[in-house]
């Protein structure tokens, strides 16, 4: 039976990744950090996958292709990826549409990256995602093989993923079905962007694994279709009043209270206020049956199906304090678990702060 190793396969692509290899009739072993329960042939490994002694216990095997969803420090995959290769006849790598520059047109994969165009000293000195994603590209460039393929996402959403600008769910969809405020950025709120649904970017992942054609290559996985922050805001909306009966409220803030909230600078001036348009049609020819669902359509299912379950993940309570703050609004303290946080929120929510500088 043919293996795949998917490295991090647990998230908004990953989990319909590996639905679409199994059903494809590959063994598909998936590394997790906590216990799931193993369906079909997808067995989950638990282990860190940014831990070198775990890796070691993977890539002694041979698989037929690796896809990996982890981010590591430049560093770390320096020292990684030959025995990535080493170790597949495909390595797939997960690199990110944020690597690339700003443009008012569709951008295709040649079209320049921040990496090679930006001179903004301290932000290519820095850990950032768009960087790191675009030093790694150069790695698998120079190793001088071409058993890999990398694939460019941009922001992808799920039953289990919603993003808005800066904030997962956990930073702006809680506070809104605890009848608080959502704060989001004047500067973005007129900008174009490009979402789209996980099974949607798996499918077109699937497309490229095992083919021969895609080796040595790199291909945007993105839909075609682009939409307004503002509008993106309105599905959200209207799908929490069709679900509680109630709209929640909106204030737009400006950069400095923005980061006061989430501070990404780098995130939000090189890729959020950009108008992001995507050409994917590289990849496309591999699955020409693909037919996208509206955006505002699979987004709004997607809340739907979340609203239905309502899981978040760990609240950042001095990020919601802040919040708070700046609406004049206040958590009930027993929302909040322990002691500790309970303390930290009332700190952040009455003490008069300066923004964080931070580069993610």
């Amino acid at each position: 039976m043919t293996k795949a190793l998917v490295l991090g396969g647990t998230g908004a692509m990953g989990a319909h990744l590996v639905d679409l290899l199994e059903d494809e009739g590959y063994q598909v072993y998936v590394t997790t950090r906590k216990n799931r329960t193993p369906h079909g042939s997808i067995k989950y490994i638990v282990g860190d996958a940014k831990d070198s002694a775990f890796i070691d216990t993977l890539v002694g095997s041979n698989w037929d292709v690796i896809v990996d969803f982890m981010h590591y420090s430049t560093q770390i995959f320096e020292c990684r990826v030959t025995r990535f290769l080493n170790s597949t006849r495909q390595y797939v790598y997960l690199s990110s549409a944020r690597v690339y520059a700003d443009s008012s047109s569709s951008i295709g994969e040649n079209h320049p990256r921040l990496l090679d165009t930006s001179r903004d000293t301290s932000f290519l000195e820095s850990d950032e995602y768009a960087i790191e994603k675009a030093q790694q590209e150069d790695v698998l460039l120079n190793t001088g093989l071409n058993n890999w393929t990398i694939v460019r996402p941009y922001i992808t959403f799920s039953e289990n993923r919603l993003q808005l600008g800066i904030f997962e769910k956990e930073g702006w969809l809680y506070r809104a079905l605890r009848g608080r405020t959502i704060i989001f950025s004047q500067d973005m709120n007129e900008k174009i962007t490009t979402l789209s649904y996980g099974l949607e970017i798996a499918v077109m992942i699937k497309s490229v694994i095992g083919n021969p054609e895609a080796l040595g290559r790199i291909y945007n996985t993105t839909t075609s279709e682009h939409i307004r922050w503002n509008s993106v805001i309105k599905i959200y909306l209207d799908c929490i009043e069709n679900f509680n009966g109630s709209r929640p409220k909106v204030l737009l803030v400006g950069e400095q209270e923005l980061m006061k909230c989430k501070p990404v600078k780098y995130q939000f001036k090189y890729d959020r206020i950009y108008d992001r348009k995507f050409d994917s049609s590289e990849v496309l020819q591999f699955c020409p049956d693909l037919n996208f669902r509206s955006v505002s359509e699979s987004l709004a299912s997607c809340v739907e199906k979340f609203l239905e379950r309502r899981e978040f993940n760990q609240i950042d309570w001095r990020s919601e304090a802040i919040k708070d703050r700046i609406c004049g609004e206040m958590a009930e303290l027993s929302e909040i678990p322990g002691l500790r946080r309970k303390l930290q929120y009332i700190f952040y929510r009455f003490a008069i702060l300066k923004p964080r500088v931070e580069g993610r």
